[in-house]
């Protein structure tokens, strides 16, 4: 595979660590108001819910439902244990993503790169959430690798890397296993409001997946970057698992206005769930999507792994006619998601502003 033009002048953020600087240099400075406050000792009193899923045991899919809704409700967010897919799945595609960032020179890397100034395009890469047409935005301490896993005309493993051994066949079978997870979570999310098990999935059209191994370098000034700026992720669902490190953050509603930064604390083998927003339309607001972002360490690199579940970009997504009536009208107008990817892209993620977009006038 070729290096895209242009593209081996991007300088990797770890190849910036790598060179030992000790201040961040400038296009990584947030502005004041989006950089960090670093978690303190006190522990935080609030926290993801973790709700178990037993295999998806037929004698405790009510309970589970009614954990499901209430997380929704109040996080969007949610951990799950005994979700069915193997722990040493896991395990293995954290150290294909180590392995890949640590191990390879970075010729070797860079023979992955993206496309430059393209969207969402597959490969190794720093900049995803980048509007290549705003010379200032600031830039995320992160570097990472995009791999399209579905639909299956999608899947072209010869873009993915060879080192280390077993790499493909590792993304190839955990994206499997994710969309069979998705699958029946966007079940279940479905009947905890009263639809249908398949409406989520069948607003979706062809279910699209991808998965993002990102990987954060040890920051010299962690209180004034942000590993991944603040968003909400534009599909219906994602599924996360992270290292030890921690450093995701999601954004908590307190009490009335008042909203806070909440550290997500790693569970080992345990799996992250975050809503995004066509979860969001399509349950006229009766769930949220989750605004979340990742924060640096100066001493530690995190490594996470992000699979994406998202809508046909020529679907259409509005609100379920279910669950709009007098009493309860549409809250969002209906856009193609198409439209909806280019708008955030263009826009840039900026918490919620792109979902806030489609909301009717009460």
């Amino acid at each position: 595979m070729e290096v895209a033009e242009g593209e081996e002048a991007v300088r990797r953020v770890q190849s910036l660590t790598q060179s030992g600087l000790s201040q961040v240099p400038p296009q990584y400075i947030q502005p004041p108001q989006t950089r960090p406050v670093l978690p303190s000792h006190p522990p935080q009193t609030q926290h993801i819910p973790i709700i178990d899923l037993s295999g998806f045991d037929p004698t405790r899919i009510q309970s589970t439902r009614v954990s499901i809704a209430r997380a929704c409700r109040d996080w969007g967010a949610f951990h799950v244990i005994n979700h069915g897919v193997p722990t040493s799945l896991l395990h293995h595609i954290r150290h294909a993503g180590l392995s890949f960032f640590n191990d390879l020179s970075m010729p070797d890397k860079l023979r992955y790169c993206c496309s430059p100034g393209a969207a969402a395009s597959e490969g190794y890469g720093s900049r995803m959430l980048v509007n290549h047409d705003d010379a200032d935005q600031v830039l995320d301490w992160r570097d990472y690798f995009d791999h399209h896993t579905f639909p299956l005309s999608r899947r072209n493993p010869n873009k993915w890397p060879e080192f280390p051994s077993g790499y493909r066949e590792t993304v190839a079978k955990y994206g499997d296993e994710m969309k069979n997870l998705a699958q029946k979570l966007m079940a279940l999310i479905s009947e905890s409001l009263g639809l249908r098990p398949s409406c989520i999935e069948d607003a979706a059209g062809e279910l699209y997946q991808n998965i993002t191994i990102s990987y954060y370098p040890p920051c010299p000034q962690p209180e004034l970057t942000l590993g991944l700026q603040s968003h909400s992720d534009m599909g219906f669902i994602t599924l996360l698992i992270q290292d030890q490190v921690g450093g995701l953050q999601a954004l908590k509603n307190c009490c009335g206005d008042s909203e806070s930064w909440v550290t997500v604390e790693p569970l080992e083998d345990a799996i992250l769930v975050i809503l995004g927003d066509q979860t969001e339309i399509i349950t006229n607001g009766k769930y949220k999507s989750c605004v979340h972002r990742a924060i640096t360490n100066p001493d530690r690199a995190r490594l996470s792994v992000a699979t994406f579940h998202d809508p046909a970009k020529t679907v259409r997504i509005s609100p379920a006619s279910e669950l709009i009536d007098e009493s309860s009208p549409a809250k969002y107008r209906g856009i193609v998601y198409g439209d909806y990817v280019k708008s955030w892209y263009t826009k840039g993620p900026e918490g919620k502003r792109n979902i806030d977009a489609l909301l009717l006038e009460s």
